[in-house]
């Protein structure tokens, strides 16, 4: 527990203080036409604390004690960053857990089905995809799906599905209304995100499953009567989920890169579309703040798999 706060704690030092290093506040009170007398846009960047005439050490010390304490500091602009931070964790926890179930549970079933119909037709297919898959762009991936429902929506003359955060006036009537047009709006990007994911897991899980169906275990499972594949689903799937467990933790980080573009292209109004507005602006406690929920949202991940490696092996207990 205590290398954890340390962890999390050296990885948000480390992305305040690459913020701080790279990001250029003073900028946008310099684009203001006409611009504010610089004594002014001086007051307040140090009112703010992102002045580059103010010591690194020194804006990294007031901002420290102001996240220990849950002052995230302010945007550019004066406005709370824990306040913008509170308004959008919401959607992208939702997009997030979503990406994360369907991408994992997709991924691992889909490689456990080929991996035991090793270089089978399936098998095959499922490679040409899933290559196809991780070798395309997360960004590509989210317009193509954008583009796609468009020409089923002008098709149909229905809108389908959503392709874009914006609300449609009068379309959602009471609670299963908005119920409805909110789950419409997340087809998209929960697909954006998960179907990479899909195909790594699938190309991960096919590899330890195939090597799973080969065992000795799953052998003697077979000789005491069991068909092939309840052997494989008793023994066999149950053993190859322990990896899989522990590599989806090393992948949440990369599940968040991508929630970060599927955002923006989709107006999904979360941390991520965020995080890019900020660095646009150079706005350096937001991105800060991003970056330090990105990390504990790894952590948490990787706590909650711990006890899932646990459920999946109570040898580990012992260990």
């Amino acid at each position: 527990m205590v290398g954890h706060v340390v962890l999390l704690a050296v990885v948000c030092s480390c992305a305040y203080l690459l913020a701080a290093v790279s990001l250029n506040p003073r900028e946008n009170y310099e684009g203001q036409r006409p611009p504010p007398p610089a004594q002014v846009v001086e007051a307040m960047l140090v009112a703010r604390n992102l002045s580059d005439d103010v010591p690194l050490g020194e804006r990294y010390l007031t901002w420290a004690s102001g996240v220990v304490t849950g002052d995230l500091g302010s945007t550019w602009d004066g406005r709370p960053v824990g306040e913008e931070m509170a308004r959008r964790v919401g959607a992208s926890l939702r997009l997030l857990a979503l990406g994360a179930v369907v991408g994992g549970v997709t991924g691992v079933l889909l490689g456990a089905w080929t991996g035991s119909r090793r270089y089978g037709t399936a098998d095959r297919i499922g490679t040409a995809v899933s290559v196809l898959l991780i070798s395309i762009p997360v960004v590509v991936i989210a317009v193509l799906l954008q583009s796609a429902a468009l020409w089923a929506n002008q098709v149909t003359g229905v809108e389908l599905l959503r392709t874009t955060g914006e609300s449609t006036p009068g379309l959602s009537v009471g609670f299963w209304g908005d119920m409805a047009d909110r789950a419409r709006h997340l087809v998209l990007p929960t697909l954006a995100l998960a179907l990479p994911q899909i195909a790594v897991f699938s190309r991960y899980q096919r590899g330890v499953m195939a090597e799973a169906a080969r065992a000795d275990y799953v052998r003697t499972a077979r000789a005491k009567g069991l068909t092939r594949g309840r052997a494989l689903t008793v023994h066999a799937l149950r053993s190859s989920l322990i990896p899989a467990a522990t590599y989806f933790g090393y992948s949440f980080a990369a599940l968040f890169t991508g929630a970060v573009i599927v955002e923006k292209v989709f107006g999904v109004h979360g941390v991520g579309e965020l995080l890019i507005d900020s660095v646009g602006r150079g706005d350096v406690n937001a991105v800060a703040a991003v970056l330090c929920f990105g990390a504990v949202c790894v952590l948490l991940t990787g706590a909650l798999l711990d006890v899932v490696r646990v459920v999946l092996d109570p040898r580990v207990r012992t260990e």
